[in-house]
């Protein structure tokens, strides 16, 4: 037998009826450091660093590292020295 139930409910709502914590307030002031870094002209090694300090216990293999790094170095681009 197979039975479905379909519940029509906001992400919110289903938050609060899960009990799972809300975590808008953290995540509204990481985006914020991280828009703030990018805006502030953020590098490769200084977004590495970031993340490091930001998340210490995630773990982040060198391969996800170095994907967000290719990330950032594309959105900034070579910058012209003078």
């Amino acid at each position: 037998m197979k039975i479905t139930v379909d519940v029509d409910c906001t992400p919110e709502e289903a938050r609060r009826f899960m009990g799972l914590p809300d975590l808008t307030a953290i995540h509204d002031a990481y985006l914020d450091k991280f828009k703030a870094a990018i805006t502030d002209g953020v590098t490769p090694e200084t977004f590495d660093a970031m993340m490091k300090s930001w998340m210490p216990m995630m773990p982040m293999g060198e391969a996800s590292m170095t994907m967000w790094k290719q990330m950032i170095g594309q959105i900034t681009g070579p910058k012209s020295g003078g």
